[in-house]
Order: C-alpha cells, then sequence, then structure tokens
C-alpha cells in the first residue's frame, strides 16, 4: 500500500504555542461578576420604600461587586496590559478593545458607586431610579466585556505569561476584599460556579479552610444571603 503523501510545507498548520501557564480563573472571577450583578436589579426592586435594614444589606452586596470589579479591572490594567504589548504584538488589536471597553465600565462602576450612598439612606423608588440605570449599564457593558476577554484574551495568557504573572492577580483580588467580607465573597464565588463550587473549592483552597468554610463561612453566608433576599 503506498504511503499517504505529506501535506505540501504552506499546508501544514502552524504548530500551536505551548502553554505557560493556567488562566483558567479568569473565567470563575467573571461568573462572579456575571451572576452577581445579573441578580442587582431584582434586589434593588425587592426593598421596600423606608426599609433600612434590607436596603443597607443590599447596598453592601452591590458596594462589595463594585470593588470586586474595580480591583479587578485595575490589576489588568496595571500587569497585563502592557505584558500583552510587548510578548504578543499581534494581540494589540484585542488590548486596544479592552482598554475602552474598561474605560466605559468604570463610567457606570461610578455612577453605581455615586447612587448607593443616598439610596441606602432613603429607599425609595427616587433614589433607587440611578441605581437600577447604573446597574443596567453595568450589565450591558458586561455582557460585552467578558466573554470578549475569555475569548480574544485568555488564550494569549496563557501561551505568555508565567503562572507566577497570573497568580498574582488572584492575589491582587483576594487583597481588595474589604474586611469582614471574605466568606461573603467566597460564597459568592462559589455559588457562580457551575457544581456549586466543589471542583473550585477543591482547586483553590487548601483541607483547612474547606473545613472552615463548611463550619464557618458557609452559616455566614447563609444567613447574608437572607438578609438580601428579606427573608
Amino acid at each position: 500500500m503506498p504511503a499517504t503523501p505529506l501535506p505540501a510545507s504552506e499546508d501544514t498548520p502552524a504548530p500551536r504555542a505551548a502553554k505557560t501557564c493556567d488562566a483558567s480563573g479568569m473565567a470563575d472571577i467573571h461568573r462572579l461578576f456575571r451572576q452577581g450583578f445579573a441578580e442587582g436589579p431584582d434586589l434593588v426592586r425587592g426593598v421596600r420604600n423606608g426599609d433600612l435594614e434590607h436596603a443597607g444589606a443590599v447596598a453592601g452586596q452591590l458596594d462589595l461587586l463594585s470593588v470586586g470589579l474595580h480591583s479587578h479591572h485595575e490589576g489588568e490594567d496595571e500587569r497585563l496590559w502592557d505584558i500583552l504589548d510587548e510578548r504578543a504584538p499581534a494581540c494589540s488589536a484585542h488590548v486596544a478593545r479592552m482598554k475602552a471597553q474598561h474605560a466605559e465600565m468604570l463610567v457606570n462602576l461610578d455612577a453605581l458607586d455615586a447612587a448607593l450612598p443616598a439610596w441606602r439612606a432613603a429607599p425609595a423608588a427616587e433614589t433607587a431610579a440611578p441605581v437600577l440605570a447604573a446597574l443596567d449599564g453595568i450589565n450591558e457593558a458586561l455582557a460585552v466585556h467578558l466573554g470578549d476577554e475569555e475569548t480574544t484574551i485568555v488564550p494569549v495568557m496563557e501561551t505568555t505569561l508565567t503562572q507566577a504573572e497570573v497568580d498574582w492577580f488572584g492575589e491582587h483580588g483576594r487583597k481588595s476584599t474589604p474586611k469582614g467580607q471574605l466568606w461573603n465573597q467566597l460564597g459568592a464565588i462559589l455559588a457562580s460556579q457551575p457544581d456549586g463550587g466543589d471542583a473550585w473549592m477543591h482547586k483553590n483552597l487548601p483541607g483547612p479552610v474547606r473545613l472552615l468554610w463548611r463550619w464557618v463561612g458557609k452559616p455566614r453566608y447563609e444567613k447574608h444571603r437572607a438578609a438580601l433576599t428579606g427573608g
């Protein structure tokens, strides 16, 4: 039987670049922002006029999400775009688009930050309106930005950055979590994962921390969720 001829050199697929790191954590955190901000409008609408306690819980949750997204984008602005421009110049158009999307997102996040105090202090339809408008803008921007980043940026990160460089982003995010909100943040991350967070926990948390979550963190998070929904 004659041997199958090899393809001409111009038809030979270019070798795929070897992975230098695991940047899948980017999508994990994106799920947190997708789910958290998506439920925001319903949480705000669920607060009765004048219910300061419920408004405080929801405003605190939205503030936690805002701080997290601010930090996430500031970390990328500080440590990612210049590296990609330098090491993967073919990605420069994508990087420019990410920067523009970040700038658009910042307008909406700043609007949310500005609107929350008045609504927290006096929850009513008039004070809720700018909060809801800001959330609509954030959710529209997230719908465009997160998928774009996962498709065009994460694969380049995984052939361009070192694992230590990628791990810095996770540490940067943890350091930005406000005092007293660590369990709530962890619970939100777990709840946003497809399997409820079991695989994420075993990948990212040592055994003792998983036990602490079970006995301390999870009950606190469940109490937090009840406060958000007015339960």
